[in-house]
C-alpha cells in the first residue's frame, strides 16, 4: 500500500472518530472504550500494512 493511501486512510479514520466523539452523545466511559478500540485496531492495521507485524490469523490462543 503506498504511503499516500496510508496517510489518507489515517486521516479518514481520525476525522470519523472526531465526528463521533464530537456530535454523537454518549457516556464518557463508552467514548473512552471506543477510542481505545479504534486506536488499537488502527495501530495493528498500520503495523500489518507496513510489514512490521504478520497476519493476525497466524497467532494461536490455545494449543
Amino acid at each position: 500500500m503506498p504511503l499516500v493511501n496510508l496517510v489518507f486512510a489515517l486521516i479518514i479514520v481520525g476525522v470519523a472518530l472526531w465526528l463521533i466523539n464530537r456530535f454523537i452523545p454518549m457516556a464518557s466511559s463508552i467514548k473512552t472504550i471506543l477510542n481505545i478500540v479504534v486506536v488499537v485496531a488502527v495501530g495493528v492495521w498500520v503495523l500489518q500494512v507496513t510489514g512490521l507485524w504478520g497476519p493476525i490469523s497466524s497467532f494461536r490462543v490455545s494449543r
